[in-house]
């Protein structure tokens, strides 16, 4: 008699499955899910936020300003 067919498996954990946190209401009605793929798009969604901001800062102080610099002579009114 063969050894292996007498053994019966452990039940395993199913961990490649991850983890989900599902929020309901008083009547049992399903409000939101979080997975974790939200979690990973949250995080990405505020790295990339935040490369736009510092980029954005960097690049408006040191460009030109945007409006004309005024002359320092006022030019003379006509008056007719």
């Amino acid at each position: 008699m063969n050894n292996f067919e007498s053994r019966q498996s452990k039940p395993k954990l199913p961990t490649e499955e991850g983890w989900s946190v599902q929020v309901y209401s008083s009547n049992r009605r399903l409000l939101w899910v979080l997975e974790p793929s939200h979690g990973w798009v949250f995080l990405i969604g505020c790295g990339v936020g935040l490369l736009i901001s510092v980029v954005w800062i960097n690049l408006a102080r040191y460009s030109p300003p945007l409006e004309p610099t005024s002359p320092k002579e006022s030019p003379a009114l006509q008056v007719d």
